[in-house]
């Protein structure tokens, strides 16, 4: 959904972790969107209205990513096998070629760690992440934990910011995600086709959920994607949520909170906004 309105507002991008002020949990470890960020992604989406407008390609060439995989658990049976964790690079890997980011895997850890394999809000990981975390800020750390928020939730990932290499907040980037809802997992069969790692990878890039703000501007920033009063659950067809504004709700897109069957992708604005964030805070950093 697109801001119809202009403010003029910096381009400092928030740290705080990915969530939406509306929507049930079981997705996302959510937070509100801070101002900081709707403002960017205001700003945003008027920079990309021209690009779009044209119909031509968004990006010049594929954006190479690398993953760290990381399986943590409180014991060693909890730990994921390495064909399941590959399992789980295909999906993402097949799930953002289509939007120009080839993934390529870098590597993958496992540990046994009581306190490390449960993900709270409450909780700072740093310690583990200092000690997990590879590669730079353009490069994809996902940890696989036995809980996220005590089993309330399946994953939460951080925006990227501006940030310098070595710090806390450097270290703090990355995504925590249940480890039953990878390929074949222990989660129940809507949340176990390894699709969590997809949403959270979008969050990664920069995008917000489709349901920020409800049936209200400013909305998720995006021009083509329907305004959504609340995040969905299941894939019920047809669903319109904001009956007095253009378009039937994205069940079908990735940043909606719907089944693993049910998302198909990510709209072209949403790929323009991940390569304008991969730019502007990731690209050779």
């Amino acid at each position: 959904m697109l801001f119809k309105s202009c403010l003029a507002a910096g381009m400092l991008a928030s740290g705080a972790v990915a969530g939406a002020i509306k929507g049930r949990s079981g997705r996302c470890a959510a937070e509100p969107a801070t101002q900081q960020q709707l403002d960017e992604a205001r700003q945003f989406g008027i920079l990309e209205a021209e690009l779009l407008s044209t119909g031509g390609p968004i990006h010049k060439a594929p954006v190479e990513v690398n993953v760290y995989l990381h399986s943590v658990s409180n014991t060693p049976k909890g730990l994921l096998s390495d064909a399941a964790l590959h399992k789980q690079f295909q999906v993402l890997a097949a799930d953002f070629e289509p939007v120009g980011f080839h993934m390529k895997l870098g590597g993958i850890t496992k540990n046994v760690n009581k306190r490390w394999s449960d993900w709270t809000k409450f909780y700072d990981d740093l310690d583990m992440q200092k000690h997990l975390r590879n590669g730079t800020y353009q490069d994809l750390n996902l940890y696989f934990v036995d809980k996220v928020d005590g089993m309330e939730d399946l994953g939460v990932c951080r925006f990227p910011m501006s940030t310098s290499r070595g710090s806390d907040d450097y270290f703090r980037d990355g995504c925590f995600i249940q480890s039953g809802t990878v390929p074949g997992g222990s989660q129940p069969p809507q949340f176990n086709l390894g699709k969590t790692a997809t949403h959270e990878t979008g969050h990664w890039l920069g995008l917000l959920h489709t349901f920020e703000g409800g049936c209200s501007n400013p909305g998720d920033g995006v021009a083509d994607t329907p305004a959504q009063e609340s995040s969905t659950s299941g894939c019920p067809a047809k669903r319109d949520s904001c009956p007095k504004m253009p378009g039937l709700d994205p069940i079908h897109n990735y940043m909606d909170y719907s089944d693993d069957s049910c998302y198909q992708g990510f709209t072209r604005g949403q790929t323009a906004r991940m390569h304008s964030m991969w730019n502007r805070y990731r690209a050779g950093k």
